[in-house]
């Protein structure tokens, strides 16, 4: 029967696809062979100095140091040792031009390498304070020189230079403090007597760990235009402080039509709009002038809370026409009251409404000229309730995979319970994603964790990149999940767009991969190093794009609070105690998304907008075919214990190993004569099993699963309508065949479905006398059975039903049990289905 079920589900799939149904031999043999994995993880042994030993001891409870305050030592990452240039300034430069101005500007020269500072016009003693640094590994000379230009029409003329011989250089890695520059005296051959002027400059050997590395102009992207500079640097962003805003519009009095010979009482509601949300409540029970609405409007609210609160309250006039009759305007910096708890009532407060003018209803800003603008004849008056909600955290990322729990009050807040330091290594194979413009990939890292976000710099044109960059997070839950994703540069080109095209598709940065890796995976003070695989599921299939090594660690400060954020709840309290509904949460969690990724894409660098709702999973709640086979093969196999479970009692009950079927009768009957011993032996059971697991107990961290995520075989169909855009814009065949095949998945689930409503109606069947004559039945045999276990004892009953359940295979029968035959007569609602 099973097997004719399968063959059933492969040919109605192949049908939903438009293809013929293949035979059941093709059929089984396309079930039987699926495709090998894309690949896990890969262990490594880095020569880090992090897994050469262990980290010092940090005191635990209240004189564990402060994460910030705990100097990173760069142990998780490989050195890389570059050449410092600090150009600070010159003074006394000579003048080049017959007007006498001079426009200065320095080159840093090492071998074919060549770095310049911006032209400051018409300034004999400039100041520029630029960072160069040149790769080690790369150096292809032994003379570093410095050369002073005037910038020409036709042909730069040299000012002067000074040169340096690099086995002189000194060498100087943090915590040493910073070299100071020094005075050099200009030089040109050749030159008249006269002074060339001097120039401040300090150069040394150091490391990645230096402070002027991340903000230095670096040898690795020689050819990237000044004005893209910027883009390659790395970068720490924060996500703003997110909190929700809470209006409650109970009433309004006085209201006055827009139409003043409008003889009818106004249809009205409330419109509430913040930045770019907008709610609005029901239209009032009563048509009146002084309406009642009682309702609550929620919404996102971000520091530092610069944006107007912006009512309005609108008239309802027609079909798909309002009016508006009042406005008010109240700066959210304004709001007083900030509430923590839920037991503390706010109180709420008469607004006057302004009467609404064209200029004002295109308006958002909530100017000092809106009270001007107002009619002093106007009386409408609206009873609010605003106050911001701090006690909640406002989610902006998926619950399955967060990375941050805490409340929006930091004075809720738990401290620090440990401290994750994650070394972006490399990465290797990857995918050359400027392939048609004869270049590699200008790849980088996005790692995001809590409100904290890092950006690695960019390295171009590589296959196999090397960043070396270490950074550090506080942990206040270890039930959290860290996020780092891989993306191509294409804002290095210095128009916006890369790739060499203007597109602006082709001026988004492509997205190479993610792993997502849960902290409470992890043993405490241990290493892990490993290549991650980066899969990008495309329209076209799964694609293995390169892989990406990490080298993480977790370091507990508290483990006596980190053992008991186990016994509470994940959220803050607020949640539970006055919970949000799951709609409007969802519809929060979208807005708290484009809030952060429109405020980290205003940032210098910017986190692109794209990137960061990759970071996010913005589109994780849309329908994926998918994702459903993913989510229903994870059910079953959660259900596959139990289905072990009856096999086994049935091959006990069938006596097909008779020696376990005798040690199961002498273990049932102890447990009857003793049962006192049921609980413990239990508990000493899952005991046991937790023991003997410790040593199968896994090594390594998860990652993405491509066989759990049926990513492999998934159909490319079924991943076409996964990117499919909201609404669709696909052909409408497409759109119903697609709709055909919902329908027939649909079927199977609600026949499902119907299944089990239906032994439900049975149960309730038992005593509702449906069937008069079950009924009585069941209402006999339980009076019966009431007197039958007065006068038996427990023990008793239980051994005879015990060993009527393990009898023999020879006092069996293979027709269906009474019981069975009662319960499957029982009646239910199916039939009084349409």
């Amino acid at each position: 029967m099973e097997k004719m079920h399968s063959h059933a589900g492969v040919h109605a799939a192949a049908a939903a696809h438009g293809g013929p149904a293949p035979p059941p031999g093709v059929a089984a043999a396309f079930m039987m062979r699926p495709p090998p994995a894309m690949g896990g993880l890969v262990e490594t042994s880095p020569p880090l100095a992090g897994r050469a030993r262990r980290r010092p001891f940090l005191p635990l409870g209240p004189s564990a140091p402060h994460p910030d305050k705990i100097s990173s030592t760069y142990d998780l990452v490989e050195q890389m040792h570059y050449l410092y240039v600090h150009v600070v300034k010159a003074r006394a430069l000579p003048a080049r031009d017959l007007t006498g101005s001079l426009d200065p500007y320095v080159e840093v020269r090492l071998g074919n390498y060549k770095g310049v500072t911006r032209v400051l016009e018409s300034n004999p003693n400039p100041h520029w304070n630029q960072v160069f640094a040149f790769s080690k590994d790369r150096l292809q000379a032994s003379f570093l020189e410095v050369v002073v230009k005037d910038k020409d029409m036709l042909k730069d003329d040299v000012v002067g230079r000074v040169g340096f011989d690099l086995a002189e250089v000194p060498v100087r890695v943090p915590p040493d403090s910073p070299l100071a520059p020094q005075w050099y005296r200009l030089h040109h051959d050749g030159a008249s007597a006269g002074g060339r002027g001097e120039i401040m400059l300090a150069v040394w050997m150091g490391t990645q760990a230096d402070e002027a590395f991340p903000d230095a102009w670096h040898s690795d992207a020689h050819s990237v235009p000044p004005e893209a500079l910027t883009q390659t640097r790395s970068k720490v962003y924060f996500s703003p402080r997110l909190c929700y805003l809470r209006v409650h519009a109970i009433e309004a009095q006085d209201l006055v039509p827009a139409s003043p010979d409008d003889p009818r009482p106004p249809d009205a509601y409330v419109k509430v709009q913040l930045g770019g949300q907008m709610r609005r409540t029901r239209p009032a029970m009563l048509r009146s002038a002084n309406p009642v609405w009682n309702e609550e409007v929620v919404l996102v609210a971000a520091e530092p809370l610069d944006e107007p609160l912006v009512i309005t309250v609108e008239d309802r006039v027609g079909p798909n026409k309002d009016e508006p009759i009042g406005r008010l305007v109240v700066p959210v910096s304004a709001v007083a009251y900030h509430r923590t708890e839920h037991n503390k009532l706010v109180e709420a407060r008469w607004y006057s409404l302004g009467r609404p003018t064209a200029s004002q209803h295109s308006e958002q800003d909530g100017g000092p000229g809106e009270k001007k603008k107002e009619s002093s004849k106007f009386s409408s008056k609206i009873h609010l309730r605003i106050y911001l909600d701090l006690g909640y955290h406002v989610l902006d990322e998926s619950t399955h995979y967060s990375s941050d729990l805490r409340p929006s009050e930091k004075n809720l807040r738990k401290p620090s319970i440990g401290i994750l330091e994650v070394g972006i290594l490399s990465a290797r194979n990857l995918v050359a994603m400027k392939a048609k413009d004869g270049r590699a990939t200008d790849a980088y890292c996005i790692a995001k964790y809590g409100p904290k976000w890092v950006r690695t710099r960019t390295i171009l044109s590589s296959l196999a990149p090397r960043w070396n960059e270490q950074y550090t997070w506080e942990v206040f839950d270890p039930c959290t999940v860290i996020t780092v994703g891989v993306f191509d540069n294409n804002h290095v080109g210095g128009g916006g767009g890369g790739g060499g095209g203007g597109k602006d598709q082709e001026s988004r940065d492509q997205r190479i991969g993610k792993i997502r890796i849960r902290l409470s995976t992890l043993e405490t003070d241990r290493v892990y190093t490993h290549y991650y695989p980066l899969l990008v599921l495309q329209p076209s299939g799964l694609k293995k794009t390169g892989e990406l090594h990490l080298a993480v660690r977790f370091t507990c400060t508290a483990w006596v609070n980190m053992v008991a954020l186990y016994g509470k709840p994940l959220l803050p309290k607020m949640h539970y105690i006055q919970p949000i509904p799951v709609i409007q949460l969802d519809y929060l969690r979208h807005q708290a998304m484009q809030i952060v990724s429109a405020r980290l894409s205003r940032a210098e660098p910017p986190l692109r907008r794209e990137a960061v709702e990759y970071m996010l999973d913005v589109d994780s709640h849309m329908w994926s075919l998918r994702r459903s086979k993913a989510n229903f093969y994870r059910v079953t196999s959660l259900l596959c214990g139990i289905g072990a479970t009856a096999r086994w009692f049935d091959g006990i009950r069938n006596w097909r190993n008779p020696v376990t079927t005798i040690l199961v009768h002498v273990l049932f009957l102890m447990l009857v004569c003793y049962p006192e011993l049921i609980l413990p032996t239990a508990f000493l059971y899952m005991f046991l099993v937790g023991v003997w697991n410790y040593r199968f107990r896994p090594r390594n961290p998860p990652h993405m699963d491509t066989k759990l995520s049926h990513a492999e075989l998934a159909h490319p169909d079924e991943l076409d309508e996964e990117f499919d855009t909201f609404p669709t814009s696909r052909p409408p065949d497409v759109v119903r065949m697609r709709y055909d095949r919902m329908r027939s998945v649909a079927g199977r689930v609600q026949s499902v479905v119907g299944d089990l409503a239906t032994q439900g109606e049975r149960a309730h069947a038992l005593l509702s006398w449906r069937d008069p004559r079950a009924t009585a039945i069941f209402v006999a045999l339980a009076a019966v059975l009431a007197v039958v276990l007065y006068v038996t004892p427990f023990q008793v009953l239980a051994v005879l039903v015990g060993l009527y359940l393990l009898r023999h295979p020879k006092f069996r029968t293979r027709m269906p049990s009474v019981p069975y035959n009662y319960y499957r007569r029982l009646p239910a609602k199916s039939d009084m289905l349409l």
